[in-house]
Formats: C-alpha cells, structure tokens, sequence
C-alpha cells in the first residue's frame, strides 16, 4: 500500500476507526504544531498487503458508461489479485442524490455481474456504506486535526471570499485563499464563536514543496503546493466537502488501491494532505483515461446513450457490455476482442491500462453484441427472443416449435434482442403489391411472373406444395427441385419470383426455412393479431385475385422495396 513521508509538522497519530461525538463550537483552538509553514515533500509508492478496491457512485443519476468501466476495472483487478470489491454510495449532496438512483446504479451494476464483497446493502466490516451515514465519523477527524494544529476555523464571509478571488485575478495569481484567519488568536476566535459567525474548517497547506504520486497507469506526477491555498474540510452547514469524506473514507475502509478516472487525478493533492496529517497510509492510485466520444469530446448525450440502463433496454447483452466496456483502454496484447468476464479476470492488468483516452465506439459495441448474442446457447437464446416476441405482442406465446424454428432462422441477422421484433414482424409481412410495384421488383416482374404464379397456384391447389411443407425444409427442397424442372427455371430465375409470391419480399433468410415456418405459423394459432399475418391460404387468395395487368402496364415506383430486417 502507498505510503507518505513528510515533515515532522505532518505527523500525527492514526485514530480509531470508532470516533468520538464531533466537537462543540465553543471548544477552545488548541494547536499542538507551531502555525509556521514548512517545507512539504512527499511521494507515494505501492507496498504490500489484502487487495481492496472501492467504487464509489454518486447517486443523482444513471450509471454512466465511464463510471460502469471504472466499476468493472476495479472488480476485474479485485478478483484477479484474490481481493475485496467494495461498493460505497457517495450521497453527500443531499439535494440531488435520491434513493431512485441509488437502486437504479445498483441494479445496473447487478446487471453487468459486478457483483460486491461489502456494501451498503449486504454489509461488512467497515460499514456504513453509505456517506449520509458517516457524518459523526468526518466529524470527529475534523475535530482531531483541529486539535492539532491542521486545521483552523475560518470566518470569512462569502463577499470576502469573492474579493480575494478578484484580487488574485487582477495581480495574475491563482485564485487561492489568502489564510487570514489561519493565524487568529483564540480570543479572535472566541469572539466570532460568540457572536454565532458562520465558519468553515480549513486545512492548513504548507506554502512550499511538493507532492509527488507515482501513479501505476500514468507514471509520476507532482504537484507544487504554492498553487493550492488552503481549503475548506467542513462547510459552515456542518456538511463535510467531497476529499475529505473520500481521504476518510477509503483510510478507514483500508482501500489499498484507489481506480478512478483522471477527472479525479487533481484532488489527489488535497486528499494526499489529509491521509499524512491523519497519519494514514495512502493507497496505489490508477487513474484511468476519460472515455470521448468519436469527435474526440468528452462522451456525453449530446452523442446518443451513454448510460448502462438505456444500453440495458436498446437490448444489449451484459457480457457483451462487460466485453466491450473492457477494451476501452485495455488489451491482453493480442489481437483477441472476445473475453469473458472470468478470462477478463485472468488476464487483467492495471499496467496494460492506456493513458490516452479511449472512443465509444457505438457501432462497434453493436456488432460485438450480435456476436456474443450468437454465441447464446441455442435454448437460452430461445427464451431470450420467445420472451421479447411475446412481450411485444407479436406471439401470444414465448414457447414451442415456432418459436424455436423463428430462432434458429432469424438469429445469424440480429445485433440486438430488441431487434428480433422488427425482425420476425418483417418475416411475417406480406408487402405484395409494394414489391412489385417497385423499381427492384419490375425485372421480376416482367419474367413472366403471372405464368409462374398460376403454376405455384396449381402446385398449391393440388396440396402437392403443402405436402412437401408438411415434411419440413427436406420436403421443400425436394419439392422446389421438381417444380423448377416442370416449369424450366433454376437458380434465381426459379428463387426470386418464388420468394416474391410466397413471402412478398425480394429479400430475406433463406427462403425454404421461411416458408416452411409461415406454414406452421399459419397453424400455430400464437402470432398476436395486430400483426396483420396472412397465413399461405390467405396469400394464394390475393395470387388468385391479383390484376396482373394492371400491375404490369403502371409506372413502377421509384421507391425501394420493403425487405427483410435479417440479410439474404
């Protein structure tokens, strides 16, 4: 675990992890370290010990997509060192932080499989897990450091404040606070107590040095001190400020390493002087790289979805998320895209982790999802499109031969559960008269269609063709071959116009399994009745009766013809 070794004017005892009540406002300013600044130079490095990693959502949104691979880079790092995921609810802005939220990135993170060894709802040895719940805890560091010397009241009005920002800006310095009441006497200060001022609590920083992390993915940074100023632990509200609540919260949890995005990396300065004036340990810190969008920008919904829940109802697969949400700035080393969560938990390691930021790819994450979708064992699969069909209305059951049939013909096509909608519901259309009033559909047309037609009426009539489809797609082939001979057609001279009269598009999945399954879909008696089906009966009723002529002598559309979701 990381350590810190500072000036003698940093060193203080490591309190219990069980604090005391927080202080009263009239307790007396009682500093046990001279006020004078000294020199700080401090840097951190990686030790030993139990792997124990954090991720710590604030709960006033959806899961976004960066936040669900810092979670997943923790639990993969977690689990491939034999370690502890733990998961915190940073809840201190009480005004947009609600309990919907909270549930909802919960069940996103349940969703993707990340599963926690501690956390606010299973519990554990560190516990709350929960920041509104550990006030008393900030509270009492807060008192403790008081009690040093590290921190001071401050009360300062907020017009003040401003003054000294604008002042700073107007000399070109950084606008930071300028430590008037960092030296007050106590009776300055007991004055103010009595008169009920407003206060915050400042950490006292040391006007030179430096502070120096060596960070496993980005290397070593530093930082001057001289830039920082001090600043505020505790607001006049009692209300403790984010570094603080994280510094005390991953100490006394004893986080070895801290996975964060680099947004982050700046507030390792002000949390870094708070573990060593505590006397803490800091852990490893890796700050993993932004995820941008492909104009390079910083990923955000002006580019579309961008949280796990929406990716979650569009009909992605969680392992294809985990899968994809992985390789956004991480590889094995091998030209290999396709892992598992346990061969993820294998082979991970934070130093393969990039620097440069990583592009969410939509399409990509896309594509990859058809390919884990395929890759479904068959029965799985099954349930996973019965379940969709039947709660879209499309089928009146989830269950059975057709569904099982419409599975295994539509599946080589679809990237997205979702996507099996649209793609049975276009199986099952009959768009006759679009298709051949078509541009694409006129050469069909025009190769003698009515003559092919009257023969597959014939075909059909004699329930020569029903027969065949009886036997299923074997039936089929054997019948398609003999009718091609009767009518002296084969190849797409014979397939196309078939096609166009039995399912009406001149597009599709192959074409002997589809009518074989609008056979048995026209028996089955399951497909939902907003869905407009037409059963073949119903299909050779409209051959019969179909204007042949006046289909040939008209304009054709300049429109494209209404084909299937899934590819020929």
């Amino acid at each position: 675990m990381a350590t810190l070794a500072g000036s003698p004017w940093l060193r203080t005892r490591i309190l219990p992890e069980v604090a005391p009540p927080f202080f009263q406002q009239t307790l007396f300013f009682r500093p046990l370290v001279s006020y004078r600044r000294r020199r700080f130079s401090v840097s951190a490095s990686a030790g030993d010990g139990e792997v124990r990693v954090r991720f710590a959502p604030s709960p006033t949104g959806n899961l976004h997509v960066g936040g669900a691979r810092t979670a997943l880079f923790n639990y993969i790092f977690a689990r491939s060192k034999g370690g502890k995921f733990i998961l915190r609810i940073e809840d201190t802005d009480l005004e947009r932080s609600t309990k919907q939220s909270e549930e909802a990135v919960l069940r996103d993170l349940q969703w993707l499989g990340l599963d926690w060894d501690e956390g606010p709802d299973v519990g554990g040895e560190y516990g709350p897990y929960r920041q509104s719940e550990r006030n008393s805890l900030y509270k009492s560091y807060c008192e403790k450091l008081l009690e040093d010397g590290y921190v001071y009241r401050c009360f300062c009005s907020n017009e003040e404040l401003e003054e000294m920002k604008e002042i700073a800006k107007a000399k070109q310095l950084p606008p930071v606070y300028t430590g008037k009441w960092s030296t007050a006497t106590e009776k300055e200060i007991e004055e103010q107590l009595e008169r009920g001022t407003p206060h915050t609590y400042r950490f006292r920083v040391p006007r030179e040095g430096n502070l120096k992390i060596n960070d496993l993915i980005r290397g070593e940074v530093s930082w001057n001190l001289d830039t920082l100023g001090d600043f505020v632990l505790m607001r006049s509200n009692g209300q403790p400020v984010y570094n603080f609540c994280v510094t005390v919260d991953d100490a006394t949890m004893k986080i070895s390493h801290v996975i964060r995005a680099e947004e982050h990396l700046p507030n390792t300065l002000r949390q870094a002087l708070i573990y060593n004036a505590l006397g803490f340990s800091m852990p490893s810190f890796a700050h993993v790289s932004l995820i941008l969008a492909p104009d390079r920008s910083k990923l955000s919904k002006r580019h579309g979805a961008t949280s796990v829940g929406q990716y979650r109802d569009m009909g992605y697969l969680p392992q294809a998320m985990v899968n994809y949400l992985a390789l956004l700035g991480w590889g094995d080393g091998t030209e290999n895209e396709f892992f598992t969560i346990d061969q993820l938990v294998e082979k991970f390691s934070i130093e393969r982790v990039n620097k440069s930021g990583a592009i969410f790819d939509s399409t990509k994450l896309r594509w990859m999802n058809g390919q884990h979708l395929r890759s479904v064992p068959a029965g799985e699969l099954v349930k996973i499109f019965g379940e969709q069909w039947k709660n879209t209305g499309i089928l009146l059951s989830s269950e059975g031969t057709l569904v099982e049939e419409a599975t295994e013909l539509l599946k080589d096509g679809i990237d997205l559960i979702t996507d099996s909608h649209s793609a049975l519901k276009n199986l099952l259309s009959y768009p006759l008269h679009s298709t051949l009033s078509s541009e694409e559909g006129k050469p069909v047309l025009e190769d003698k269609l009515p003559e092919l037609a009257a023969s597959l009426i014939s075909a059909y009539d004699s329930r020569e063709l029903l027969e065949a489809l009886e036997e299923g797609h074997a039936g089929w082939q054997k019948w398609v071959k003999g009718f091609g001979k009767a009518t002296k057609r084969k190849g797409k001279s014979l397939f196309m116009p078939l096609r166009v009269l039995l399912t009406g598009k001149l597009h599709g999945p192959d074409m002997g399994s589809s009518v074989v399954l609008l056979h048995r879909a026209g028996q089955s008696g399951i497909i939902g009745p907003e869905v407009g089906f037409l059963s073949l009966d119903q299909r050779f009723d409209l051959l019969r009766e179909l204007d042949w002529d006046a289909l040939t002598d008209q304009e054709p559309k300049l429109e494209p013809t209404t084909s299937a979701a899934v590819p020929h």
